[in-house]
């Protein structure tokens, strides 16, 4: 099982933005129920893409201040990025065919 990487708002610019292929990032918190569900989808999405997306997890209660600048209010929030382009978000707990979906259209 692939497991999405750990992203920081130190890493945040190297790894997201400067990325050469489509990153989800799944913006969490370790008290939030919604997220523990999303989580294992995540990371079967993370072993399906493998090598064709990259997946980080960003812990909000820690990263403060790349939760804020894309405005996250509520968590699990999904962004998935292109280019160091925003090109899609998920709000909430969502099925994996949305996550799919939404990959599939940063991929093409």
């Amino acid at each position: 099982m692939t497991k999405p990487a750990d992203v920081n708002d130190n890493e945040w610019d190297q790894e997201v933005l400067k990325s050469d292929l489509p990153v989800l990032v799944d913006f969490w918190a370790p008290w939030c129920g919604p997220c523990r569900m999303v989580a294992p989808i995540v990371e079967e999405l993370a072993d399906e893409y493998n090598g064709k997306v990259r997946f980080y997890k960003l812990n909000t209660d820690d990263n403060v201040g790349t939760a804020s600048k894309y405005g996250i209010r509520s968590i699990p929030t999904l962004l998935v990025f292109k280019d160091g382009q925003m090109v899609d978000q998920l709000i909430g707990f969502r099925p994996k065919s949305d996550l799919k979906r939404s990959l599939e259209k940063a991929l093409s």
